[in-house]
């Protein structure tokens, strides 16, 4: 049984919930500009949702528990993956960055034998969101959501677009960075509990994930093949990232950014992803990046502090509010049958973060090599269906709301828009394997 603190936190994790159903409700209310117009905003920002609701679970608790426990348990938190996915999105977001992989994808896209439109848009939503199983999903999310907004997002009013698009988005990076065993968090929470290093993941995992992500990217980009076209997304302004080539204040063309700067970007990217289970190590990257970016200002646009902070805020209130859950979520999942898990898995995950859901199971004793890939595999199939399913879709929400009616992302339309690629992947991971 669930003690009080227990009881009233699953209540509020489940009124957070609903809430972030909610925004589109809020922003509504927000833009009729009444007196209370800023508290509407404040409601409609799905990043503060779970922030709000953690600290208000924070104050129950010290008023039920004292102040010495709401400190202890505030203590045995781990904050880290917050903390990286700020850090990993500020650099990732930065404009030599952004031109670097535009440079990619532009070299790859020309390869492809179809149309520049359709071939840029193809390798945005394949090969960046699988980029994710190196360079970690949250840096990948940042990447691909970038350049879906500067490529198309910002020119485009067709809102079906972007719901399905957004859709893919999600759980393409979700499933994208099951390669390795240390890119997706719902994976890096149980690898080493199950013995799963790369190999494991490339044979297990990997070579279904990639055909999802491809099939998912290819469908859509078929779908879409004649707006993409006629909507004059031309390959290199759709991969060019934030590389403004005018200097909106100075009225006046922008140096490209050497090679050499490009380079130091990608050594700060990399030092923090090899860094990303160290806070003080990726922390202290970050500020000396920051530095540099002030040292070449020139090269550089503003980097993405308030957007980072904002998902860093919002991951951290889910670590609270997830932190007490456990006396429901753990026994379920004991229960559950491989196949009805793989299941259970997937739609659980839409209500709670894929990799606190993976942690909880690596918990339960005497499981099966098929039991855990059920799992996993669940974790990650539903990753896309909602804004809280996988730690990076904030970064990438964050980064595309404003881009949507009335400045926010319909959990509902974005749940439904994600369903046939969720159903894509669940069928390639459900395919016979070597635990069967």
């Amino acid at each position: 049984m669930p003690n009080p603190i227990e009881l009233v936190a699953t209540i509020l994790f489940a009124i957070a919930i609903i809430h972030t159903f909610s925004v589109p409700i809020f922003a509504r209310m927000a833009h009729r500009g009444s007196r209370h117009a800023g508290l509407w905003h404040l409601l409609s920002e799905v990043e503060a949702v779970f922030g709000v609701w953690a600290f208000i679970v924070l104050v129950i608790m010290a008023l039920m528990a004292g102040v010495d426990h709401t400190v202890h348990y505030m203590d045995t938190r781990n904050f880290t993956e917050p903390a990286f996915v700020f850090a990993i999105m500020v650099v990732a977001a930065s404009r030599p960055i952004l031109d670097l992989v535009g440079v990619v994808v532009r070299g790859v896209a020309r390869i492809l034998p179809v149309r520049a439109e359709l071939a840029t848009f193809f390798v945005t939503l394949s090969l960046v969101p699988l980029s994710g199983s190196f360079i970690t999903e949250p840096a990948a999310m940042t990447l691909a959501a970038l350049l879906l907004r500067d490529g198309y997002f910002k020119r485009s009013r067709h809102t079906g677009f972007k719901y399905l698009t957004l859709g893919v988005l999600f759980v393409n990076v979700s499933i994208g960075g099951v390669l390795t065993s240390y890119a997706a968090p719902p994976v890096l929470m149980v690898a080493h509990t199950f013995g799963w290093d790369a190999a494991h993941m490339a044979t297990h995992f990997g070579w279904r994930a990639a055909s999802a992500v491809i099939i998912n990217a290819g469908v859509l980009t078929l779908i879409f093949r004649k707006y993409l076209i006629e909507g004059n997304h031309a390959a290199n302004e759709a991969a060019s990232g934030s590389a403004d080539v005018v200097d909106a204040a100075a009225g006046k063309a922008r140096p490209d950014v050497p090679l050499a700067v490009m380079a130091v970007h990608l050594l700060f990217l990399l030092g923090i992803v090899l860094g990303a289970h160290h806070p003080t190590i990726f922390m202290g990257l970050l500020l000396f990046f920051i530095g540099y970016t002030e040292a070449y200002k020139r090269h550089q646009n503003p980097l993405m502090i308030k957007e980072g902070l904002m998902v860093g805020f919002f991951l951290a209130g889910l670590v609270v509010l997830g932190g007490l859950q456990k006396w429901w979520l753990q026994d379920l999942l004991a229960g559950l049958e491989p196949v009805v898990l793989y299941w259970g898995a997937t739609a659980l995950t839409a209500i709670t973060d894929n990799a606190a859901l993976t942690y909880l199971g690596s918990l339960v004793d005497g499981t099966s090599d098929l039991w855990r890939y059920m799992l996993v595999a669940g974790a990650v199939t539903g990753g896309g269906l909602t804004v809280i399913a996988n730690a990076p879709n904030p970064a990438g929400f964050s980064i595309l709301k404003n881009y949507f009616p009335d400045g926010a992302i319909s959990p509902l339309k974005l749940l439904c828009s994600a369903l046939v690629p969720t159903l894509v992947a669940a069928f390639m991971f459900l395919l016979p394997n070597a635990f069967s």
